[in-house]
């Protein structure tokens, strides 16, 4: 008999993946954490509803945005946007996280922050359950989560993940900066590589710097998932704008982050 507990995920064939899945989702629903978590997100559903928001986005092009437009504005910051704040008087209003290594590597950040937190549920041994903790679950299904208080899809970019939070909190309109949809680094989509001396790929040249560990993005898979993200939101009544300065991006409208505030 397989035992579950101790395959790696990447040497399962789809059978025993979902599997995997099914225990990994059985250990969490037995966590009282995810009660905790489930309880909040409930709380939090339609808490914005017919607002505006805008996602941050971590690309080299983040630097261009006039952040100081966001000022009573609610946004959404993701993984190591607190890299900024030494540069910024933004703070975001929620951060999310949901990939293991950029949650590692700003652990201190994430155990010490006040800022409201939505983080993948892997990270409740290491990041201490606080009021403004929300672990999140991952589920297998490649399906837009309108609801996040059970499980979400995290579809290759945590970014794809705040959409979701958005929908689920009920805003109307929402606007990615930041949102290059490039890399310089290139390679398979997931490889597990150590960083350069210097990371060209993100706002900050620290983000994945010195030989840390990150994976390469999976762009079809995003961009995969934004179009999904698009058709959901526009069947809704809603709509999703990429304010980003330049970039790549071409699934949703381009507009000016001072046009999309106004």
């Amino acid at each position: 008999m397989i035992n579950i507990k101790k395959i790696k995920p990447a040497t399962l064939n789809p059978y025993y993946y979902a599997a995997y899945t099914v225990w990994n989702r059985i250990k969490w629903d037995l966590n009282p954490k995810s009660w905790i978590s489930r309880h909040k997100l409930k709380s939090l559903k339609n808490r914005h509803l017919g607002e505006k928001a805008v996602i941050v986005c971590n690309g080299p092009s983040l630097l261009k945005s006039n952040l100081s437009l966001l000022d009573g504005v609610t946004t959404f910051g993701l993984n190591k946007i607190n890299l900024i704040f030494e540069k910024s008087h933004f703070r975001p209003s929620y951060i999310v996280s949901v990939n293991r290594y950029a949650i590692e590597q700003n652990i201190d950040f994430f155990n010490q922050t006040d800022i409201p937190l939505f983080i993948d549920s892997y990270s409740s041994k290491i990041v201490k359950q606080r009021k403004n903790i929300c672990f999140l679950h991952s589920s297998l299904p490649n399906k837009f989560a309108k609801d996040c208080s059970m499980s979400l899809y995290r579809g290759g970019t945590v970014t794809f993940v705040a959409i979701q939070l958005a929908f689920h909190m009920g805003f109307k309109k929402v606007a990615l900066i930041g949102c290059d949809h490039n890399f310089a680094s290139k390679g398979p989509a997931n490889k597990l590589v150590e960083s350069g001396d210097k990371d060209e790929n993100h706002f900050d040249s620290r983000y994945f710097a010195g030989g840390v560990k990150w994976q390469l993005p999976n762009l079809p898979l995003s961009e995969y998932s934004y179009h999904m993200a698009k058709e959901t939101y526009e069947l809704d009544g809603r709509t999703i704008f990429n304010a980003t300065e330049g970039g790549y991006l071409e699934v949703f409208p381009k507009i000016t982050l001072q046009e999309f505030l106004s």
